[in-house]
């Protein structure tokens, strides 16, 4: 059996190497760029902060800070990993497709480019819904609460995890509709599976907002709403691609 599994293990070790060495050459070019990479993740913070600031008097002394020696160039660090993570995404997604298209037929096989544009993109748009609705709402109220009595001092390395973690987190849960899709379109779902199983992927949505997201529930309510939403989306879209037969849809009806 391991024979059998030689090979494999082979091509999957080539697919995360070739991943692999895609993110680290993506933190090099990513590391001369972090400044204003850093400027843009901490813009959200700064309007929380100033906007907080015109109703307490303590938020007005809240600010930025670091409390290690190194503290920036660490974060610097973080900050080229995480953007070269996101740039090296579509390399990432191609590998993922080379390592499974040997059992695919020819005709799936031509998926291999919608595969890669309709992921990043999903992922791009999810980063970008996790920048521009969740955390300008989210860092007001978070920060707001108990800005009265206490001065926000927001430590950057915290942040920069804590905000990484969102995007990210956001990013992959809005792949769900192009996983659906390619998964109708081997014939692995139908619409009426998705359906079915619409309750039990409510309570997997919140599990999997409270992993993907840091440990406050305001964030995880933010990504669930939006995957419960874009779960009947994925419902549509396999509908769309794979129908479950009429008679079978029959049978449900009278059950």
């Amino acid at each position: 059996m391991f024979e059998d599994l030689k090979p494999h293990l082979a091509e999957l070790r080539k697919r995360l190497g070739i991943s692999v060495a895609a993110v680290i050459v993506m933190f090099f070019v990513m590391f001369n760029f972090h400044e204003p990479i850093l400027s843009w993740l901490t813009a959200p913070l700064d309007s929380a902060l100033a906007e907080v600031a015109k109703t307490s008097k303590n938020a007005a002394q809240g600010m930025v800070t670091t409390t290690q020696v190194g503290g920036t160039f660490f974060v610097a660090m973080k900050v080229a990993f995480f953007a070269g993570l996101l740039a090296a995404f579509p390399i990432i997604l191609a590998q993922l497709w080379l390592f499974i298209a040997p059992g695919l037929y020819d005709n799936e096989k031509k998926m291999f480019y919608p595969f890669i544009f309709g992921g990043t993109i999903m992922f791009i748009v999810g980063a970008l819904f996790a920048y521009y609705v969740v955390t300008p709402f989210g860092f007001s109220f978070l920060i707001a609460f108990g800005a009265f009595e206490f001065v926000p001092l927001i430590n950057i390395e915290d942040y920069v995890d804590f905000f990484a973690k969102i995007m990210f987190g956001f990013g992959l849960a809005f792949e769900l509709p192009v996983i659906c899709y390619f998964l109708a379109l081997l014939g692995l779902i139908d619409d009426r599976m998705m359906s079915g199983f619409f309750r039990y992927a409510i309570v997997l949505i919140f599990i999997v907002s409270a992993i993907l997201t840091p440990p406050d529930v305001l964030t995880q309510i933010l990504m669930a709403i939006p995957l419960t939403l874009l779960y009947g989306i994925s419902i549509l879209i396999v509908r769309a691609v794979n129908p479950a037969p009429k008679e079978e849809a029959y049978m449900a009806e009278d059950e």
